[in-house]
């Protein structure tokens, strides 16, 4: 491209390409220097009245230039274009680009697979040829892709095919995932194959926290699951061979069938199925099946009549003979002739056309409307409550309705009690519910389904975190419509995870369509399940709130999103991203007198200065929290910032001051019932016990803490618990139970991006296969967690990298090599203020031996190049 020519936005299809549109844009302008593109978005921002707290610093402008990045700060970004070319039509282009690219992202990861096949069909006819073919079994690994136009019963087919392989031999696992290849909707692009495989996994067993991350572990683990099982699997509607090839296991004893309306070239041993419309006899022979009551009339050659009009296509014949049954009095010639006369009328190009509108004309009204809502959901599939909200009905008449439509084909049950459209059914009834509904009308149901969601949402976290109150939810009023019951954790739990996508789905709909105060209260009543081990929908959702609230203008909202983000952010090693949306959010709630999100924030930016190892930093913002929360009388935030305090106490060297905030958050918790702070606070008081060596208060506290976090679904709580019980087993000698410990918890780490309690699970790993002489194995682990803690910079791992290695070398007889890193331990623990540790480093030291030593103040001086540069281990 010449850089004469201004770069278009609207062709990128990922971040990495919209990044690359924007470093052309800045070349286009004459390549100003990032110094002066901050003095020009700043200056503007300064003018539309924001406060220095919210301007950009160089650093985060210039990150907007970076690829390799999952999502961009849309407003940043949009500044930018801005200020390199002030065009408000080339502005909304990049606006609209952005919003794209970034639902594609968050909606590729949203998923539904099943461990079980869809139910059969009772009527299938025809396809003999093909099912002999799909009629394979044996040793070997068997991939069957069956190919053809939409509607003609690929899925159907398959379905079909492997419910016969499934009665006839025994399969283990069956799994089965509706890819999305070619969805009418936007919003739901084709599914990303690391959310397929990570809801596979599941489904065969891998604890959520034992999950990899990362398509490539992904793959492996999925490939190494099934390499001794039978297992059959249907990988239904593919885009392109790039999104199965993944999700091949490749193992003997699976089959796997895909169907696609691609031919899908470039896959390994895979059987091509060409799947065209039935033959003239097959279409016959099917209607006769599903219609043996209905007379013939005076032609008999009705039936044929009836299919040809059809096109001889099964999606057609199928909604056709839906609407005969419900056609009572006429005949098949009467239908066959209202066929042809329609096909003259209407002038449609295609038998599905013909047979949508043909069966959606003769519904009766309540069915119509309901098609054309379930049209505008905006997640993936429902079930009855959801749409009993978008109508407005009552619970036992919607489920009639969507039976209904379910017997005439128009609606899809893949899961028992879970509903979808067919592509070709949603665009129809998509296109029927703008025609035939007032947008005041859609807006209305689609307001109804959003109150539904943000009720039965705050309904669920009612039950599992009922001491919350207003600290950290607003009141949300009950829904007028039905909700599930949640009697207890456990089914609160399991709504939760089940209606995610749904729920991630809603956030960024209602961002971007008009209601934003839902968005913000669904992010706020969610905060808790999403920060407790969902990091990467809680990313989705904190950046849908942000922009809401901005477009909103409520600046309460703001905040909170500003505060959640900077939250997490802090967790997936984003630390500068972190401290700026921290301080943004800061200034916001104190401009609003708000102590309570004053509070909050001042408490995160405590945990980041703490993972930087800066502890006088982190004990100072946790302590002003604290006095915060209890001048408001926030007992619940009473209970975090005392455990916070304990964690960062511990973290110091401060033990005593440690076990006193642990004891007085952990008896507040128990006076208010808050699991979620329990948990921390048993945690914590186990980990003081096994430091100072009493393991069996250890055992029972941390198996408390663990007890309280999965009780409540808190998946990094409890990598943290099993993590130290890790540790109190590596101290027993209970090698096979520590590194069992650590395993679990290192999955939930990564599961999670959470680089920090990564490095502590892989030191913890390198620690307990150190006490059975695995002194190679040790040294592996112990440099992973190295790389790690540098590059988040947090010297109190790094420290502990350092030991791990040093100890690893002397056993293996370089005490040179050993020397060394002792030599950087000791600096970073005497940097740290941490003398215990730094006298234990010490006294290895001099065990190895009086050879001339680098000095830690040397280390010190070479910067912290030289604690990235490694061991030269492998």
């Amino acid at each position: 491209m010449s850089l004469m020519e201004l770069p278009d936005p609207a062709g990128a299809r990922s971040v990495d390409e919209l990044v690359e549109s924007l470093r052309l844009l800045k070349r286009w302008a004459g390549d100003p220097s990032y110094e002066t593109l901050k003095e020009r978005v700043n200056a503007a921002w300064t003018a539309e009245g924001r406060p220095p707290a919210e301007l950009t610093p160089r650093s985060t402008l210039a990150n907007a230039f970076v690829t390799g990045r999952r999502r961009l700060n849309t407003d940043l970004v949009l500044a930018i274009v801005r200020a390199l070319h002030p065009d408000d039509g080339y502005v909304d282009a990049w606006r609209q680009a952005l919003r794209v690219t970034a639902g594609e992202i968050e909606a590729v990861s949203q998923v539904r697979v099943q461990g079980s096949l869809p139910p059969d069909l009772a009527d299938f006819t025809g396809r003999a040829g093909e099912l002999d073919t799909l009629g394979v079994s044996g040793g070997a690994f068997v991939i069957s892709a069956i190919e053809g136009m939409a509607g003609v019963g690929k899925t159907q087919l398959a379905v079909h095919a492997a419910h016969r392989l499934l009665a006839r031999e025994p399969f283990e696992h069956v799994l089965f995932v509706n890819l999305r290849g070619f969805h009418p909707d936007p919003a739901q692009p084709p599914a990303d194959p690391a959310a397929v495989l990570d809801g596979f996994l599941r489904l065969l067993g891998v604890p959520g926290h034992r999950v990899p991350h990362g398509l490539p572990a992904l793959t492996e683990a999925y490939r190494q699951r099934l390499s001794r099982v039978r297992a059959l699997i249907v990988l239904d509607n593919a885009a392109d061979a790039g999104q199965v090839r993944p999700l091949l296991p490749h193992a003997p004893g699976v089959v796997t069938l895909i169907t696609s309306r691609r031919r899908l070239d470039g896959l390994p041993e895979v059987t091509h199925l060409a799947v065209d419309v039935f033959t003239p006899d097959e279409a016959i022979a099917f209607l006769a099946r599903a219609l043996p009551d209905v007379p013939v009339g005076p032609e008999p050659l009705a039936l044929a009549q009836i299919a040809r009009s059809c096109g001889h296509l099964p999606l057609a014949l199928g909604l056709i003979a839906g609407h005969i049954r419900n056609t009572p009095g006429w005949n098949l010639t009467d239908h066959a002739d209202r066929l042809d006369e329609r096909l003259r009328e209407l002038r449609l190009d295609s038998g599905v056309e013909l047979a949508l509108e043909l069966s959606y004309r003769h519904l009766p009204a309540a069915q119509q409307r309901v098609l054309r809502l379930a049209a505008l959901h905006p997640g993936q599939d429902f079930d009855a409550y959801a749409m009993a909200a978008l109508d407005g009905a009552a619970l036992a008449a919607t489920r009639e309705r969507l039976d209904a439509l379910r017997a005439d084909h128009l609606v899809q049950e893949p899961i028992p009690g879970r509903y979808t459209l067919h592509d070709l059914v949603r665009a129809f009834a998509t296109s029927r519910a703008h025609d035939q509904d007032r947008r005041s009308d859609r807006t209305a149901a689609l307001t109804r389904f959003f109150d539904w969601c943000l009720a039965t949402a705050a309904a669920a976290m009612d039950r599992l975190h009922p001491v919350e109150f207003t600290e950290l939810r607003a009141r949300i009023p009950e829904a007028g419509s039905p909700v599930p019951e949640l009697g207890d954790t456990g089914s609160a739990l399991a709504w939760l995870d089940a209606e995610r996508p749904t729920l991630v789905a809603v956030a960024a709909h209602t961002a971007d369509q008009g209601w934003p105060g839902h968005t913000s209260l669904l992010v706020r009543t969610l905060a808790r399940y999403f920060g407790s081990g969902h990091q990467e929908d809680a990313l989705t959702v904190y950046n849908h709130a942000l922009r809401a609230a901005r477009s909103a203008g409520d600046l309460e909202a703001q905040a909170f999103a500003l505060t959640g983000l900077g939250d997490l952010e802090g967790q997936v090693a984003r630390p500068d991203q972190a401290e700026d949306h921290l301080r943004q959010a800061l200034v916001i709630f104190q401009r609003l007198d708000d102590t309570t999100g004053e509070s909050t924030v001042l408490f995160n930016l405590g945990r980041l200065a703490e993972k930087k190892g800066n502890y006088p930093a982190a004990i100072d913002h946790k302590l002003r929290s604290l006095a915060l929360d209890r001048a408001a009388g926030n007992k619940i935030g009473e209970v975090g910032d005392l455990a916070g305090l304990g964690a960062t106490m511990e973290r110091a060297g401060r033990y005593d001051e440690s076990a006193a905030y642990y004891q007085q958050s952990l008896d507040l918790a128990l006076e208010t019932g808050d699991l979620w702070g329990g948990g921390y606070a048993s945690s914590g008081l186990g980990d003081l016990a096994l430091h100072s060596g009493d393991y069996r208060a250890a055992g029972d506290h941390l198996r408390d803490g663990l007890r309280m976090h999965r009780q409540i679904g808190n998946i990094s709580g409890a990598g943290g618990a099993l993590d130290s019980l890790g540790l109190m087993h590596t101290r027993l000698g209970e090698v096979d139970q520590a590194v069992a410990c650590h395993l679990e918890a290192l999955e939930i780490f990564r599961n999670t991006d959470d680089d920090l309690y990564q490095a502590f699970s892989l030191n913890g790993l390198g620690e307990a296969v150190r006490v059975s002489g695995r002194d190679a194995e040790a040294l592996t682990h112990h440099t992973a967690a190295l790389r790690l803690a540098t590059a988040i910079g947090n010297p109190h791992q790094q420290a502990r990298a350092e030991v791990g290695i040093g100890r690893s070398h002397q056993a293996l007889g370089d005490t040179e090599q050993a020397r060394f890193h002792y030599e950087r331990a000791l600096a970073l623990y005497t940097d740290l203020g941490l003398p215990i540790e730094a006298a234990e480093v010490d006294a290895r030291l001099t065990a190895v031996g009086d050879q001339p030593r680098t000095g830690a103040k040397e280390w010190r001086e070479a910067g912290p190049s030289a604690a990235s540069q490694g061991s030269g281990a492998p």
